[in-house]
This record gives structure tokens, C-alpha cells and sequence, in this order.
């Protein structure tokens, strides 16, 4: 197109800072850098690709705007923490896959924001919708302009296409490589365990129910960490624990979820293929605490947090721990795995809510990884609908060619 190629960074290659990946943080560095030769800042996930001259084409008909592919709710969601709920679908937030768009003079105003405002919330949970709230501004900044070029199914006059977030890596792991661990409890294990029975227990190697008391007809194992309502960061360390300790159990990986958690498990052995259990890595769905304050990342429980057995290694061997029996698993490992320099990789295939909580059209729901909750839902139907491969020979059709993670400015 007889111009100079464009700038291409990668978010975690831009600073030291963990928060980078929300975005927010990384904008000051970013304009200050490249603002005065950009025009836009383009945002895209691994997976996307872009025709740079159709995007240039498109670029060129909007001055100082926000730009994507858009997605609303359909119902008032708890991810969002129930935004618009009057009528979800008035307020619009961009499709990672197919790429989005914020202009210079823009994302100066944003950055300044940023240096000189404190966010609303300490925690980043789903970035395409905090990102467009933040622009947005209560009304005072620009909304979401859809643009029909930014696309993640191909068609006429696509800028952008979207492949897969289950990329072609090879062979899946085998079955005897994954450890999972099911994190049950005397108050539910009746009524959530069977469940997992019905659904993807069949699809498991090696697993194992923790409770807090011993149950021959499940069976459940029993750590000797007492039940709390909430937090459940001594019982997840002891699972960590015993995942070390058992001689016979050489997995390279192990998985951590809920009583209530729905998984694929053969769509999770085909991604952990992307990866090398001799490293140490920490992979789910990445929320952060206080990123814009030097805080961590954290990948969600309810999602299931995978981990490779050397991360398990590291985090024994650092003394890192729970504050308390009752402490947020989660956030206690990412917090630990933050401070070991472990990587936290989000993969968005992995979700904490239930399908009806996210937009019909986002890409992650496709060939999604895991769901989780219970609420006002058939668990079964759930798991056929959105998590079951009837057809093995569907897994390798679906697999398709992995891209590079960029940002084009």
C-alpha cells in the first residue's frame, strides 16, 4: 500500500507493569510514545486479522471516535454488575475479537483521566465493557460507534476476521496428564456432585472430590480444613499440597474448580497443548485487583484455575499462603503468583458466569472451556448445549490456525 509499516506492539511486552493488559494503565505510556505520530491506536486480539488497507479505509471516515464491533447485553448481567438494567441492550461495548479502535486526540483525554482520577472500582473483571464505561464517561464521552468492517465472521468488506480462541497446537494432552480437583463441601455435595457425575466426570483421567467430611459413595477425600462460607484458601492450598505430595500422581497439570463449575475437559487437553507444563504458568479467565495502583492479577475459581506443576513447585517452595483459612483462594494465589513473577495468561474460553450472562454474539461462548453457577438453570442442558462435543471427530475440524497478539498503532 506503498506506506511504512505500521507500529506493533504486544501489551505484555510494553513495561514491567502487571496491569498493562487492562489497558487504562498502559494509555499515558502509549500516547505519550506514539501520540504524536498516530493517528489511531488499534486494539486486537491473538487471534485477529487485520487487512491494513480495508482498516485504513475505515479509519479514514471517522475523526475523534471509538471504534468495535458491537455487543450488548441481553439481560441486566451479574458481570456487570447489573449496568443499564432498565434496558441492557442501550449501552454498547466492543467485540475483542474483531478489533477496536480509539483515536489519538481521544485517548489523549483518556490518559490524562487516568494520571489524575482514581477508578471507581479496584477490580478489572470484564474489560471490553469497563473500557467502554470509562469512555463513555457517565455520558459526558463519546459511545461505542459500531463499525459492520470490524468483523469475526468473514464476509464482503471485512477489515478485520477472527479465527478461533482454541488454537491448533498439536495433539490434545492426554487424560493422564491433567489432575482435576473438585472443591466440594457437606452443604451441597448432594445436590452439585451428581452433576458432575452426569456431565464431565466421564471425560477425566484423574480426579478427586475434596470435602469436608468423608463420603465413600462419591468418594470424597477429606484435607482436614474445616468449611467456610467463603474463601476456601486453606482448602485449595492443602488440594495444592496433596497435587505435590501424591508420588503416584506425576500429572503435569492441575486443575482446580467448583462443585459448580461445568467444563469441557477435552477442549481444555487441546489448549494445554499450546503450552509447556516445565514452565511455570498460571492460565484461566484473568481478572486483576488495583491495577492502576501496582496490584496483581488472578485467575477466577469458579472459571477453574489451571496449573502447571512447576507453578506448583514455585508456590510451595516460596512460603506464599492464606492469610486465613476464609481468604479468597484465588486472589491469594494471584497475588503469590504476581509476586513469583508466574504468568497469569487469560484465556477468555474460560467464564465465571452462566452463558445467559454474556452477549449471544461473543466469540469465547463458541467453543467455550467452562460456565459456572447453578442459578435458575438446568446444570445438564447447559453442559449439552454449550460444553459437550458429540462427535470426537468435531474437535479437530474446529481447530484452526493460532495468530499473534498485537497492537497495531
Amino acid at each position: 500500500i506503498s506506506q511504512g509499516i505500521p507500529v506493533v506492539l504486544l501489551l505484555h511486552e510494553l513495561s514491567e507493569n502487571e496491569g498493562d493488559w487492562s489497558i487504562l494503565p498502559a494509555l499515558p505510556g502509549l500516547f505519550a510514545a506514539y501520540g504524536r505520530s498516530a493517528s489511531w491506536f488499534f486494539f486486537m486480539a491473538e487471534e485477529t486479522a487485520v487487512i491494513l488497507s480495508a482498516l485504513l479505509v475505515v479509519l479514514s471516515r471517522y475523526p475523534e471516535w471509538f471504534l468495535g464491533k458491537r455487543l450488548h447485553d441481553n439481560k441486566a448481567s451479574i458481570i456487570h454488575h447489573y449496568a443499564f438494567s432498565e434496558d441492557p441492550a442501550s449501552f454498547g461495548y466492543p467485540d475483542p475479537a474483531a478489533g477496536w479502535a480509539v483515536s489519538v486526540p481521544l485517548c489523549q483525554r483518556l490518559s490524562e483521566r487516568v494520571q489524575h482520577e482514581n477508578l471507581r472500582s479496584d477490580f478489572t473483571i470484564d474489560l471490553p465493557h469497563e473500557i467502554a464505561l470509562y469512555i463513555w464517561e457517565g455520558g459526558n464521552g463519546p459511545e461505542l460507534t459500531a463499525v459492520p468492517e470490524f468483523c469475526t465472521q468473514p464476509s464482503d468488506n471485512c477489515a478485520t476476521t477472527f479465527t478461533t480462541y482454541l488454537p491448533d497446537c498439536g495433539p490434545p494432552v492426554s487424560k493422564s496428564k491433567v489432575f482435576v480437583a473438585v472443591k466440594t463441601c457437606e452443604r451441597f455435595q448432594s445436590e452439585r456432585v451428581p452433576v458432575v457425575k452426569a456431565t464431565w466426570e466421564k471425560s477425566a483421567g484423574l480426579l478427586e472430590y475434596y470435602s469436608d467430611v468423608i463420603d465413600a459413595s462419591i468418594p470424597t477425600v477429606s484435607l482436614g480444613v474445616p468449611n467456610t462460607d467463603r474463601g476456601h484458601c486453606g482448602k485449595t492450598f492443602a488440594i495444592v499440597r496433596r497435587f505435590w505430595s501424591q508420588a503416584a500422581t506425576k500429572a503435569d497439570w492441575l486443575l482446580i474448580v467448583d462443585d459448580d463449575t461445568l467444563i469441557s475437559l477435552p477442549r481444555l487437553r487441546r489448549l494445554l497443548r499450546c503450552y509447556d507444563p516445565e514452565e511455570a504458568v498460571s492460565l484461566g479467565e484473568r481478572y486483576g485487583f488495583g491495577l492502576m495502583q501496582g496490584g496483581y492479577s488472578y485467575t477466577t475459581g469458579g472459571a477453574g484455575m489451571v496449573l502447571s506443576r512447576t507453578a506448583v513447585s514455585r508456590l510451595l517452595s516460596s512460603g506464599c499462603g492464606c492469610y486465613s483459612d476464609d481468604a479468597p483462594d484465588d486472589m491469594v494465589l494471584g497475588r503469590c503468583f504476581t509476586f513469583l513473577r508466574v504468568p497469569i495468561i487469560h484465556n477468555p474460553l474460560f467464564h465465571q458466569a452462566q452463558p445467559e450472562d454474556y452477549a449471544e454474539e461473543l466469540s469465547s461462548l463458541k467453543h467455550a472451556i467452562s460456565f459456572h453457577k447453578h442459578w435458575n438453570t438446568d446444570p445438564v442442558t447447559v453442559y449439552r448445549q454449550w460444553l459437550h462435543d458429540t462427535d470426537p471427530r468435531d474437535e479437530s475440524r474446529q481447530q484452526e490456525k493460532d495468530g499473534r497478539f498485537i497492537i497495531i498503532i
